[in-house]
């Protein structure tokens, strides 16, 4: 049932009313709009909305929907098909198909008859201007070999008179060092020139073994 709502001045107001153990509520202020929670309507999905709605117009008479009936159940009866047969139009269209397939392969395997597989000819001879580029190719390969190793022995040949004029020059300068310790322009060596004298010996064998060498 809808509440009756007082309205003054002041606004709009709810009565005072009895509870069923005799107790009195109080009247109550609400804003303009207020719907009480009994009187909101429940909600209802899409679903249940179009089962409710009625499959026929409001107002249509008793005969109109039951030649409507008639008329979908003649319908679903006619499009009915009992499983394993067949109609004839099914059948035809099959029958039409294969007939198609057989026309189409037919010209196919007389063209493949027709065709001649030859086999592949591996030994036929070499054209002249082929052998004449493979020829001047091998000679390039080579000449290009015996650059490498003339260079190759070059290196080697250069490699040990760098060193051997590299040790002479260190040779030199370690002779100076001893000349300025006998004089005593140079009094008080360090440990790096005293490791650099004691290496003469050493560097003096490594020449003599270049030059048997060389």
């Amino acid at each position: 049932m809808a509440s009756t709502y007082i309205k003054d001045e002041t606004g709009t107001f709810i009565p005072a009313s009895q509870r069923p153990d005799g107790t009195w509520r109080k009247q109550r202020r609400v804003k303009d709009g207020y719907i009480p929670q009994e009187e909101v309507p429940l909600y209802e999905s899409k679903g249940k909305q179009l089962i409710k709605k009625p499959l026929y117009p409001v107002g249509a008479s008793p005969e109109f929907i039951a030649e409507h009936k008639a008329k979908l159940e003649a319908l679903a009866a006619k499009n009915k098909v009992i499983p394993g047969t067949q109609t004839k139009t099914q059948e035809g269209s099959k029958k039409k198909k294969k007939k198609n397939k057989s026309k189409t392969m037919e010209p196919v395997a007389e063209g493949l008859s027709k065709i001649m597989i030859s086999e592949p000819e591996f030994h036929k001879e070499v054209p002249t201007h082929i052998d004449k580029s493979l020829s001047t190719a091998k000679q390039i390969t080579t000449n290009n070999i015996t650059k490498d190793n003339s260079s190759t022995l070059q290196k080697t040949t250069i490699e040990p008179q760098k060193r051997l004029k590299n040790l002479r020059k260190k040779i030199r300068e370690i002779e100076v060092l001893e000349d300025k310790i006998k004089t005593g322009a140079l009094k008080n060596p360090d440990k790096e020139i005293l490791d650099k004298i004691g290496r003469k010996i050493e560097i003096s064998k490594e020449i003599k073994r270049l030059e048997t060498a060389l």
